[in-house]
């Protein structure tokens, strides 16, 4: 890996290319460091395209984060999305999106990957 923050998504999950392609737009318009790989490149990361595909990765500052921790690391670099890493580190903000991610949308995503897979 590279010094550079770097994002692992689901491609093949229309909100998640959906959300990913809004990053890569503001960070090629931004001139920013944030390189995007899709599950093809899940072994890179040492994670299986399963683990890949159950929640966002991002590589940042020589570890790989996932789950809320991933999501405020990449808006930490993203002059626009800065106060939403701010508000989610907040005790009883952070308590409740964790909570929402892990428990709601991440399996909520997950279960619509694998009824999309053949």
């Amino acid at each position: 890996m590279t010094k550079d923050t770097r994002v692992l998504y689901n491609q093949t999950c229309p909100i998640c290319r959906a959300e990913i392609t809004a990053y890569q737009r503001r960070a090629l318009r931004d001139g920013l460091p944030i390189r995007f790989d899709t599950m093809e490149r899940a072994a890179d990361w040492g994670l299986t395209p399963d683990q890949a595909a159950r929640r966002l990765h991002v590589w940042h500052q020589g570890q790989v984060l996932s789950g809320l921790a991933a999501f405020r690391a990449l808006w930490q670099q993203m002059p626009h999305l800065r106060w939403l890493a701010r508000l989610t580190g907040l005790p009883g903000v952070h308590f409740l999106a964790e909570r929402t991610y892990d428990h709601i949308l991440a399996p909520i995503l997950y279960r619509a990957h694998l009824r999309r897979q053949p």
